[in-house]
């Protein structure tokens, strides 16, 4: 079996195929197109071009380490307590990757929110200020 060589490239000295290859791949994981046939149409290039590269061409997003962050809460068992501190992640403007929530155990629930920080609005000091203030959130921490 021959062995794949890969190579980080700036897409800028790429031809535009490529790029439009990728897009048309976000297009058909984003839902936004049903079919390569129609994702090839709204990405400008033909069937035939995004099959022919669509398992050779990535995009790499580089290392995303330090523009996530894990914040872990305990929960009242109330209704809305959830909704509240997603609605401060989201006032933040922090995009939410996952949420993990255990049963309630003694009318605490454990949760972890992971995050992409690199949009944000606000400090990330001044988002967990406002989770710890919001009513039914008992504790905030970055991290496990």
């Amino acid at each position: 079996m021959e062995k794949i060589n890969y190579f980080l490239v700036n897409s800028k000295i790429l031809p535009p195929v490529f790029s439009k290859v990728i897009q048309a791949k976000n297009y058909i994981a984003a839902g936004e197109a049903a079919t390569a046939t129609q994702a090839a149409k709204m990405a400008g290039i033909s069937r035939s071009a995004y099959y022919k590269y669509k398992d050779a061409v990535f995009e790499y997003n580089g290392d995303s380490s330090d523009e996530t962050l894990t914040i872990s809460a305990k929960l009242r068992d109330n209704a809305g307590v959830l909704s509240a501190l997603m609605n401060c992640i989201y006032k933040a403007g922090a995009n939410v990757l996952s949420v993990n929530q255990s049963v309630p155990v003694n009318a605490v629930a454990d949760v972890s929110v992971t995050v992409r920080i690199t949009e944000m609005t606000v400090t990330v000091d001044k988002m967990l200020n406002d989770i710890k203030a919001t009513d039914g959130v008992n504790s905030v921490l970055i991290g496990g």
